[in-house]
């Protein structure tokens, strides 16, 4: 397997780089370090996103290569290559994609630009996921009787690195010792901070507000979650990505309703309180027995302060358990968010399947939302679809006076982002409101 510490003393392995997917483009080696790949890097930070590297390898290419022979074999690899270049020009948007890049035959790495302020770690996985199936589709009918076993792993780059291409490095085997799922000292690591994290509670709650769009009073708070300050954890796409890939998701989403209920407790906050969960966590057979041991310890918060926000960014498909323990949650008196509304899984789908309370519209919604009259319509199409469904509207993501004077014109009830007030403390919250 190449790795990306050669890139910057072996640059000529990195001369054949896709991007972007219009056409493919060869680079002199010394320019590779410069231009695609560290100066795409540099450039997304400066706009504020993240960078994560992903990871795809196929494990059982030698065995592959023994079943087919020599010629058949460089056929194989030759359309696999394609099929994946295709797959994520398809499915993937040429702004995120900064570089896919075919390093020999037995993978692909591809860095993707997050946007921080609406990306999501379930994203990444639905999209890993999505180019798999995608390209397993293309190849079985080329190759019927040939079955690539494909891993997958990403890491988000760390932006505090003292340098930008030693931090690729670090991502990369980070994202591969996920990928392979190796006992190696880098997923010992990764593995070791994210039990230390959990087991000791270290991460700490800031609290967005939730804004009446008529009125400009508060109404409710989102909290959001950081972990250790100083360290990659901080990042909330960091801490939930190692949290996902190692199985500690659960444990860390009920650390974050746990500390939720601190905070109100501490606070005396009687607004509400928005709070996020996967809908892997709330099918979760154990959910509502833990929830209960929680009620327990705060019988002084009644559970209708808190909303439950489910990210719609997650398919709710096949997990059993999750509209049963949905209506449990209704029957104790919380009130159930669907969050991420218009971007992801089949919004609508889970909208009739779950009935919320209230509806979050995300961002890339109403992102330029004063220039754009199609999204404009779109908004308005879901308002219809609350209204049918009795829901509230929140809209998130707001940035500046132009997009929330079209929600105001709209009639939205609520809406959350920049434009209105940054994440703080929620005990700093409380008192400058």
């Amino acid at each position: 397997m190449a790795h990306l510490k050669d890139i910057g003393t072996n640059v000529l392995k990195w001369t054949r780089i896709i991007l972007p997917f219009k056409r493919l483009r060869y680079f002199p080696p010394q320019f590779i370090v410069r231009n695609p790949v560290v100066e795409g890097v540099k450039m997304a930070f400066k706009q504020g996103c993240e960078v994560a590297i992903l990871v795809f390898n196929i494990n059982n290419l030698k065995e592959l290569h023994g079943l087919l022979g020599e010629d058949y074999y460089r056929t194989f690899i030759k359309e696999l290559k394609f099929s994946f270049r295709r797959v994520v020009q398809q499915e993937l948007s040429d702004e995120d994609v900064l570089v896919l890049h075919d390093h020999y035959s037995d993978g692909f790495t591809l860095f993707l630009k997050v946007d921080q302020n609406r990306g999501c770690v379930f994203e990444i996985d639905a999209a890993m996921s999505k180019v798999i199936k995608e390209v397993e589709q293309r190849l079985s009918l080329s190759f019927p009787c040939v079955q690539p076993e494909f891993e997958s792993g990403y890491m988000f780059i760390e932006k505090k690195h003292y340098s930008i291409q030693e931090a690729i490095y670090k991502a990369h085997q980070q994202a591969l010792a996920m990928a392979e799922k190796r006992v190696d000292s880098e997923f010992n690591e990764m593995l070791y901070m994210i039990r230390k994290i959990v087991s000791k509670k270290e991460i700490r709650l800031l609290a967005q507000p939730i804004i009446d769009v008529e009125s400009k009073v508060v109404r409710a708070w989102e909290m959001l979650t950081r972990g250790p300050r100083g360290t990659a954890y901080e990042s909330p796409l960091t801490l939930f990505s190692v949290a996902r890939q190692t199985d500690y998701l659960y444990d860390l989403e009920m650390i974050v309703l746990e500390k939720t209920f601190e905070q109100i407790q501490k606070t005396a906050c009687k607004h509400a309180i928005f709070v996020n969960f996967t809908p892997l966590s709330l099918g979760n057979q154990t959910f509502i027995r833990d929830l209960n041991k929680l009620l327990e310890r705060y019988k002084n918060i009644p559970p209708s302060q808190i909303t439950i926000e489910i990210t719609e960014r997650d398919s709710i498909e096949g997990i059993e358990l999750l509209l049963d323990n949905i209506k449990a949650l209704r029957c104790i008196g919380f009130q159930i968010a669907v969050d991420d509304t218009g971007s992801g899984y089949a919004s609508l789908n889970t909208i009739s399947a779950i009935m919320p309370d209230i509806i979050k519209i995300d961002r890339s919604v109403i992102q330029d939302i004063d220039k754009n009259s199609v999204k404009e319509s779109m908004l308005k199409g879901l308002l219809l679809v609350a209204k049918e469904t009795g829901s509230l509207v929140v809209a998130e993501g707001i940035e500046n006076a132009e997009e929330a004077s079209v929600l105001l014109r709209n009639n939205v009830d609520l809406a959350q982002g920049y434009f209105f007030a940054r994440p703080e403390s929620l005990q700093k919250s409380l008192a400058s409101s």
